[in-house]
């Protein structure tokens, strides 16, 4: 029990240091070249990482004897990664600065407190919707543009970040109900086809050059990598530990999204935003506490 525990909480690091990398190497390849040339190029070597994973570890025989069920879910799932990962990486494109993105990313897990409320009917304490109440706090203090009107109010981006929260949080609620059963290097692998597919026919679409400068390529092939690693981790996690323990380990991406950013583009965001960063890192992470048990934990000693 408590291998699988350290098991768990291990991936869960791995997916926060290999995801907080992905928003520093998408956001430098996006600098260079177009969304839909980015995504074919990015997509593509993730789909072929998930490929050769999936072969190694002999998990391809699941096709063979997936059930009608499964096959719809798994439709599902790419439709939902589509519109989740399309979202994600227009947000990265269109927000200067990338720690700002992932500060508003914190975002996400308040969303699947509320889903879990609302849709599933759950029931959580006073001190986790504390936590989400911080969350959103934090998140208005980083958005907030210093605008009077509904257009301005909120910086460019704050909406895209929004609606990616909204379709990850029913992404995840779905990966979660199916973990057990599909394993991660099949839905990882049904992830990557999907969006490689989404991100040709755009290519075309839009009539994208093929032409990839050498520093585009480089960061594109690091951060493919990256996303495969930590999408893959975190569908371990899943199998190991809560994914409310393993919202603790990944509510401190934001901190290091904010030291590679500093590092490799010598970015800081605005001193409101620095705090309200911070203030959603504290409410996520008051919240992610509240779920595995720690505080009922120490009322009870």
């Amino acid at each position: 029990m408590k291998s699988n525990t350290f098991k768990g909480y291990f991936f869960a690091l791995v997916a926060t240091l290999a995801f907080s990398n992905v928003y520093i190497f998408s956001k430098a390849a996006l600098n260079e070249i177009p969304l839909a040339q980015f995504g074919s190029l990015w997509y593509l070597v993730v789909a072929l990482s998930c490929f050769v994973f999936a072969l190694f570890n002999k998990k391809l025989k699941q096709v063979a004897h997936l059930s009608r069920k499964q096959v719809v879910t798994l439709l599902t799932l790419g439709l939902l990664e589509i519109a989740t990962t399309t979202l994600f990486f227009l947000s990265i494109h269109i927000i200067p600065d990338p720690s700002v993105t992932s500060f508003l990313g914190n975002l996400y897990p308040v969303m699947v407190m509320l889903g879990g409320i609302f849709i599933l009917h759950e029931r959580f304490g006073p001190i986790e919707i504390m936590g989400g109440f911080l969350a959103l706090a934090g998140a208005f203090v980083i958005s907030y543009s210093g605008g009077t009107t509904l257009e301005t109010i909120f910086i460019k981006g704050t909406g895209v970040v929004f609606f990616n929260a909204i379709f990850a949080t029913i992404t995840t609620l779905v990966v979660k109900a199916h973990v057990q059963k599909l394993s991660p290097e099949l839905l990882n692998l049904n992830r990557s086809v999907w969006l490689l597919t989404f991100s040709v026919i755009m290519f075309f679409v839009m009539g994208e050059s093929t032409v990839f400068s050498a520093t585009a390529v480089k960061n594109t092939l690091i951060g493919a990598v990256l996303e495969f690693t930590a999408i893959l981790t975190v569908y371990y996690s899943f199998r190991y530990i809560e994914a409310s323990r393993s919202s603790i380990v990944q509510s401190t991406k934001g901190v290091f999204v904010l030291l590679g950013a500093f590092l490799f583009f010598g970015t800081l965001p605005l001193r409101h935003q620095l705090i309200g960063g911070f203030i959603t890192v504290l409410g996520v992470l008051i919240m992610a506490l509240a779920q595995a048990g720690v505080f009922r934990r120490r009322q009870k000693a």
